[in-house]
């Protein structure tokens, strides 16, 4: 039976359009099936500016992305332009809003393909009113309330609201429509002082709560952006958010971090941020280049290969890539390093080999460093090892210590520039811009080229701006560069970095409750001083 006149192939090949609910707002909240169709989409619609961190994240750069506003206005519009495009590409993918059923459009554009001969598939994604309820540790049930109203809001009559004061409500709208049901409310006679909880931008980073009253509930949506989707809650489960708020008590919640590595380097300290709840921003602060003469590693890698080295240490991830990057060009792969130990400077060059295939035979045990590496190191014995040779692949400006020191412990070490690193390019002038006027709440600085560098292609971070650093050494470069250090970490490892920062947001939390004022982040201290001096 030929592929054509297969039932299951001549079913494949049909027309269709699969309506796939976004959820609130955080990639990560993706359900199984939608990352699939996402990660197989050749064309995909979307609402441009609401869907661009699904869209980024999971659709392949060879898929046809469309804005939905192309399509038309009108839903019906939508729906036959959609099965215009099935019929073309056989298989679309349509990004809707949150669950992609409740309060939307779908079943209108649904309707449309139906009618115009094209099948399609709703695919929900998670609740909006769901991820409000747990984003913001606020029961919309409890054990007393065992019903759910939920309402478009606008300009209409609450009425028939007010008979169910026992039941939670959730109202949902733009800025506009839901101030217009606040005021609704309020002529149904419901109590100017009735608590309710406003959120944006639900189970993002840039989430905000804020509780309130129905009399106060205008002046919090005159400060939110008139676009913005809000989401009230009304219901006895406002009083146990204090208890169960998890999302936005994070210790570093909204906070932005500017990183100053390159992108290889940053992205785990970017996801440990994320954990605690802030924003990394990656600024490379060098570029890394080619050795100027690769004869001296063309050298040294040939003389691994042929098993003449004892050990190879591995001082940065871009160490590991270098001679990867060169065994590959040989045809080869991790199996050369079989005969040879190994060692890592700290866990993430640990993980880069571990990734590569190679478990490194030495981690320093305590401070992740090229004297942490020393301190580790066994000492050359001659009675057991008649070879001594040691390959330390490392940047043009590695420093001495380890050389040095594996040399007097009887090592015969060879010290090869695997690569140059040289100052990257200045960031965007946006980025530059929010560095010198404040709007990062912190940098890390994990060498004192990253203080050098930061501060010779963008400039000196706003003085509001936590200035946290890996170590003494780098510490002293950015007081020497005039920043006030005030985080350092008590080990020279990112993961102790991003701890002591996040202690140190805890004590400065605590310290602005303790003084009965709002804990505000870096940035926001720096944007209200600026608006008392106006």
């Amino acid at each position: 039976m030929s592929r054509d006149s297969c039932p299951e192939a001549q079913a494949a090949a049909r027309p269709i359009v699969h309506f796939l609910g976004a959820g609130p707002g955080d990639p990560g909240l993706m359900t199984y099936r939608g990352a699939e169709l996402l990660e197989r989409a050749t064309l995909v619609v979307y609402d441009a500016g609401e869907h661009d961190a699904i869209v980024d994240v999971y659709v392949p750069e060879s898929a046809t992305r469309i804005d939905a506003a192309e399509l038309g206005v009108a839903a019906t519009t939508r729906g036959r332009k959609l099965a215009q495009l099935a019929r073309e590409h056989t298989r679309v993918v349509r990004i809707v809003p949150h669950d992609g059923v409740l309060f939307s459009t779908t079943t209108d554009e649904a309707a449309g393909c139906k009618r115009n001969g094209v099948d399609f598939e709703i695919v929900p994604g998670v609740g909006l009113t769901s991820s409000t309820s747990a984003y913001t540790g606020t029961p919309i049930t409890t054990n007393r309330v065992r019903s759910v109203r939920f309402i478009e809001a606008s300009a209409q009559t609450y009425v028939d609201v007010a008979r169910h004061r026992n039941t939670g409500h959730v109202i949902t709208g733009s800025v506009d429509d839901v101030s217009a049901a606040v005021a609704g409310l309020l002529g149904d006679d419901w109590e100017p002082e009735t608590p309710i909880l406003m959120t944006i931008e639900v189970s993002t980073l840039q989430q905000v709560s804020v509780e309130t009253t129905l009399a106060e509930a205008d002046a919090h949506l005159a400060r939110a952006g008139r676009n913005q989707r809000v989401i009230m809650l009304m219901g006895q489960g406002i009083e146990m958010r204090k208890e169960l708020s998890w999302f936005e008590t994070k210790p570093l919640f909204g906070w932005k971090v500017l990183i100053p590595r390159t992108r290889e380097q940053a992205a785990a300290t970017q996801e440990l941020l994320a954990e605690y709840g802030a924003e990394g921003t990656i600024v490379p602060t060098i570029a890394i280049q080619p050795p100027r003469t690769p004869n001296q590693m063309e050298k040294a890698i040939r003389a691994l290969v042929d098993g003449d080295y004892q050990w190879v240490g591995f001082t940065s991830v871009n160490a590991v890539a270098v001679v990867r990057t060169w065994l590959e060009d040989l045809g080869l792969d991790a199996r050369c390093l079989a005969g040879v130990r190994v060692a890592a400077v700290g866990d993430q060059t640990a993980a880069c080999l571990q990734e590569w295939g190679v478990i490194p035979d030495l981690v320093p045990s305590g401070e992740q460093s090229a004297r942490g590496m020393l301190d580790d190191w066994p000492p050359f014995d001659d009675s057991h090892d008649a070879m001594n040779r040691v390959l330390l692949p490392r940047a043009d400006i590695a420093g001495e210590v380890l050389v040095t020191g594996l040399r007097e412990e009887g090592w015969d070490v060879d010290d090869v520039t695997a690569y140059r690193t040289v100052r990257a390019s200045p960031p965007p002038a946006p980025v530059r811009e929010a560095i010198k006027r404040g709007d990062f709440d912190a940098v890390l600085f994990t060498s004192s080229s990253t203080v050098r560098n930061l501060v010779g292609i963008a400039g000196k971070p706003f003085h509001t701006t936590v200035v946290a650093c890996i170590g003494p050494a780098t510490a002293q470069t950015a007081a020497d560069h005039g920043l006030r250090v005030d985080v350092q970490a008590p080990e020279a490892s990112l993961g102790s970095l991003v701890s002591a920062l996040v202690e140190f947001a805890r004590e400065r939390r605590d310290e602005m409750l303790n003084a009965g004022t709002t804990p505000l982040r870096p940035s926001q201290i720096r944007r209200r001083s600026a608006r008392r001096r106006k």
